[in-house]
């Protein structure tokens, strides 16, 4: 289950957060604070993997309440909830480790998506260890800012993408087509298909290697 700290200062408010909370699978309210004093005080003592939080209240901001959680080691993360539309608000909410960002007046579906996005992002990078690729990186990412990821050419896979990658990552001075395909165990023509890919978005640049009689071999290397 995740934990949740919500953070209100309007009492019907944070009433029906808490309810609209509770209401979607895997999530639990573990307490109500009203002011951004009380809410630190909470977490000092018993952090929740997830604070949802006004940003309006009658102490503080709560951009200073993320500060200083972040300042006594305490790494909760944020969705604020406030009606500021300000841009330079959601420029700084960023900076300070906010994850999301919901407007109000908003309804339970719009707070259930954003919460499940939340419990995707956690469930991407909640293990141990490093990730596969960048691929990895993306996906969670892509969960928790809810973006469209952009679809591979038919017949590509991530995991292929990633093999190939990161053999050009780990290569001094780059890689033929048929160096990467031995090293992953795919032909060279499946290998060169995955390197254009690549080079098309611009991950990737092609150098040609001359060095004999015919045409240079060419290389692929990482940007």
């Amino acid at each position: 289950m995740i934990s949740v700290l919500i953070v209100e200062d309007e009492e019907l408010t944070a009433e029906a957060n808490r309810l609209y909370v509770g209401r979607v699978p895997g999530f639990q309210v573990l307490g109500v604070a009203r002011t951004g004093d009380e809410a630190l005080r909470f977490l000092r003592r018993r952090p929740a993997d997830l604070v949802l939080l006004d940003l309006y209240l009658p102490d503080m901001h709560g951009l200073d309440v993320c500060r200083a959680l972040r300042a006594a080691g305490v790494l909760s993360d944020v969705i604020a909830v406030t009606s500021a539309r300000d841009l330079a608000v959601v420029r700084s909410a960023v900076s300070v480790g906010v994850v999301q960002y919901l407007l109000k007046p908003f309804t339970f579906a719009a707070l259930s998506e954003k919460l499940e996005r939340y419990a995707e992002f956690r469930s991407s990078v909640g293990g141990q260890g490093e990730v596969s690729g960048q691929g990895e990186v993306d996906r969670a990412l892509s969960a928790l800012r809810g973006t469209a990821r952009v679809p591979l050419p038919k017949g590509m896979t991530q995991a292929t993408l990633d093999a190939v990658a990161g053999e050009l990552r780990r290569a001094q001075g780059g890689l033929s087509a048929q160096a990467v395909g031995s090293a992953i165990g795919v032909s060279r023509v499946t290998a060169r298909r995955y390197l254009e890919h690549l080079a098309g978005t611009g991950s990737v640049r092609r150098v040609p290697r001359y060095g004999g009689l015919g045409r240079p071999e060419l290389l692929y290397q990482s940007v």
